[in-house]
C-alpha cells in the first residue's frame, strides 16, 4: 500500500447539503454542475436578503422526528444526520468508527448563532421564575453538535470542535491527523457544519465592508472518516485520497495573496512535490476582497496554468465554516467520476476575513489501487 508524508487517507464521507442528504445526492448536484436554485429565507424571517441555499426539511426529517430531538438546534441536527448517514452508509464505517478508538472532530465559528442569540434574549423576556427552558442551554455552546453526535452514535474517542470560519474545516482535518499520529485514536470522523439561520444572516450582513456585496448565504455540514495510510488492508477499506499536507499562514489587511501563495509553497514542499503538478484547485470562493486576493495567490502559484475548477460556493452557496469541508467532498466527487485521476493532486484553498488563510494538498486515489 502507498503511503503519504503524514501517513493519513480518507476513506469515506457524506454530507448533507441543499441537494439533499446523504454523498449521492451531493455527488450528483456537483458533477451536474446545476446548484440547486437558490430559494427564499423561511416566512417569517426578517433578514436583509431572502435568497438562500437551504437543506430541504426532508433530508432533516429521520432526525428530528425522533424521541428527545425538541430541544435540538438546526446545526447538531445538520452534524448529527451527516455522521450517522455516514456510519450506515457501509456496514464496515459503523464497525469501524465507533467505540473508543473513534474521535471526532467538527469544525465551526460558534457554534449555532442563533441558538445563543435565541437563549440570551429568552433571559430578558421569559416569564419568571425560570426566564429560559434549561434543556436548550446545551445548544449554546460551541461543542454541543459533537457532543450530541458522540452521544447518539456511540463514539466514545477523543471529541473536539474547533473554530475558524472558513478554515474550520481544514482546522478540523489537521487536528484529526494530529490524533492519528499521536496514537490517540485509530480512526477519526472530521469535518465541519454550518446552519441557515436569522442571526448568521444578519451577522455576515453587517461584517461586510462598505460597498462589498455577499454570496448567497448557504448550509449544510460534510464529515469524513480519516484513518493511518498503513492499517492492515480489510475488506470494505478503500482509500479515496492522501492527505499530504495541510498548511495555514496569517495575515493583515490586504496581505491575504501573499500569505495563501507562500501557504501553497509550503503545503509542496512538504509533500515533495511542485504546484506545477496540481490537477484540481478547489478555491472557498469568499464574497469580497478575500476571494478576490485568494484568486490571484492562485494565480501567482500556478502561473495561470489551466487546471479543472471546483467551486461548490457557486453551487450551494456559501456554506461559511463548512465551506473547505465541502470543496474536499466536492474534489472526492468529481475525481470519483474521472478515469485516469489516480495519483493526480488536488489543491483545496480557503481564506477567512479574521487575517488567517489555509490550504490542503490531497493525492487522488484510483479504484484500481
Amino acid at each position: 500500500m502507498v503511503t503519504d508524508n503524514n501517513g493519513t487517507v480518507i476513506t469515506a464521507w457524506s454530507a448533507v447539503s441543499p441537494f439533499g442528504l446523504g454523498p449521492t445526492a451531493f455527488e450528483d448536484g456537483i458533477r451536474g454542475g446545476a446548484g440547486r436554485a437558490a430559494g427564499t429565507v423561511p416566512d417569517g424571517w426578517q433578514v436583509p436578503e431572502q435568497n438562500a441555499y437551504r437543506v430541504p426539511d426532508e433530508a432533516l426529517g429521520h432526525v428530528l422526528s425522533r424521541k428527545g430531538t425538541r430541544s435540538m438546534d438546526r446545526v447538531t441536527a445538520l452534524a448529527v444526520a451527516t455522521v450517522g448517514r455516514l456510519l450506515d452508509d457501509r456496514e464496515r464505517h459503523g464497525a469501524v468508527a465507533t467505540g473508543e478508538s473513534l474521535g471526532l472532530v467538527l469544525g465551526t465559528t460558534t457554534g449555532s448563532a442563533q441558538s445563543m442569540m435565541d437563549f440570551t434574549r429568552d433571559s430578558f423576556l421569559g416569564a419568571k421564575p425560570f426566564f429560559v427552558d434549561p434543556a436548550r442551554f446545551p445548544n449554546t455552546v460551541m461543542n454541543c453538535a459533537a457532543g450530541q453526535c458522540a452521544i447518539w452514535h456511540r463514539i466514545k474517542g477523543p471529541n473536539a470542535t474547533v473554530a475558524g470560519g472558513r478554515i474550520a474545516g481544514l482546522h478540523a482535518l489537521n487536528y484529526a491527523r494530529r490524533l492519528l499520529r499521536a496514537g490517540r485514536a485509530g480512526a477519526v470522523l472530521c469535518g465541519a457544519v454550518e446552519e441557515l439561520s436569522r442571526a448568521r444572516c444578519w451577522l455576515e450582513w453587517h461584517s461586510r465592508d462598505t460597498g462589498e456585496s455577499g454570496a448567497v448565504p448557504g448550509e449544510g455540514c460534510a464529515v469524513f472518516l480519516v484513518e493511518p495510510a498503513d492499517a492492515p488492508p480489510v475488506a470494505g477499506r478503500r482509500p479515496l485520497a492522501d492527505v499530504l499536507s495541510v498548511e495555514f499562514g496569517t495575515f493583515t489587511g490586504d496581505g491575504a495573496t501573499t500569505a495563501l501563495a507562500a501557504c501553497i509553497g509550503r503545503a509542496a514542499d512538504r509533500a515533495s512535490t511542485h504546484p506545477d503538478t496540481i490537477w484540481a484547485v478547489a478555491p472557498c470562493g469568499a464574497p469580497g476582497a478575500a476571494g478576490a486576493q485568494e484568486r490571484a495567490a492562485l494565480d501567482v502559484v500556478l502561473g495561470g496554468r489551466e487546471t479543472v475548477q471546483v467551486r461548490p460556493a457557486e453551487l450551494i452557496g456559501d456554506t461559511r465554516a463548512a465551506a473547505a469541508a465541502f470543496q474536499i467532498t466536492a474534489v472526492l466527487a468529481v475525481a470519483a467520476d474521472r478515469p485516469g485521476v489516480a495519483g493526480r493532486l488536488a489543491l483545496v484553498t480557503a481564506v477567512d476575513t479574521e487575517g488567517v488563510v489555509g490550504c490542503a494538498l490531497l493525492r487522488i486515489r484510483g479504484q484500481e489501487e
